[in-house]
């Protein structure tokens, strides 16, 4: 696969199966192990469920962005609204085949100038498990910050998937965004 094969486009509900794939593929199981991104060692069962995916296409206040390598769906990145003129990014999945490409910081990129362009974000923010320092750092080369917040994992919810540790926590991180080049 090469970058500028990829095309982009925003999920709709007739994308939901091979979405749910996609996601569940690069975070849980044995097939996420082909990765680096996955949380299999922190985590079992669901990163998310259909429904929730469906709910997130159908509100205003999210979108979920498609990339696209022929009729495969490589990767995908989630946004929405925050308070104070932000938004947020989460659900960063790129299929485990693919990573390691430069496509996640493709879908970064391009969840950025969405969130500025749908939400008029000035800044956007993400969490990510405490334990996952190479994520972490990842997030840090592409000028994300840790604010120093922290958020509660949620434990007892198998829609969020099993814990196999007992000590997850969501760091937060955020970057300004800065207005496009006219």
């Amino acid at each position: 696969m090469t970058l500028h094969d990829v095309r982009f486009s925003i999920a709709t509900t007739a994308d939901v199966p091979v979405l749910h794939r996609l996601v569940e593929s690069a975070y849980r199981g044995a097939a996420a192990r082909g990765g680096w991104t996955h949380e299999a060692d922190l985590l079992d069962g669901q990163r998310t469920d259909p429904d929730a995916l469906i709910q997130s296409i159908a509100d205003p206040d999210h979108c979920i962005l498609l990339a696209w390598h022929g009729q495969a769906l490589v990767g995908c990145v989630e946004i929405s609204r925050a308070a104070r003129d932000g938004a947020y990014l989460g659900l960063l999945s790129v299929a485990p085949a693919g990573q390691g490409l430069g496509l996640g910081k493709r879908l970064i990129a391009a969840a950025e100038a969405e969130a500025q362009r749908r939400f008029a974000a000035s800044r956007i923010e993400m969490t990510v498990i405490r334990q996952r320092g190479e994520l972490i750092a990842f997030y840090e080369r592409r000028g994300y910050r840790l604010t120093g917040e922290t958020r509660p994992f949620p434990y007892g919810d198998a829609r969020f998937g099993i814990p196999q540790v007992d000590d997850l926590i969501f760091v937060v991180l955020e970057k300004p965004l800065t207005s496009p080049a006219v």
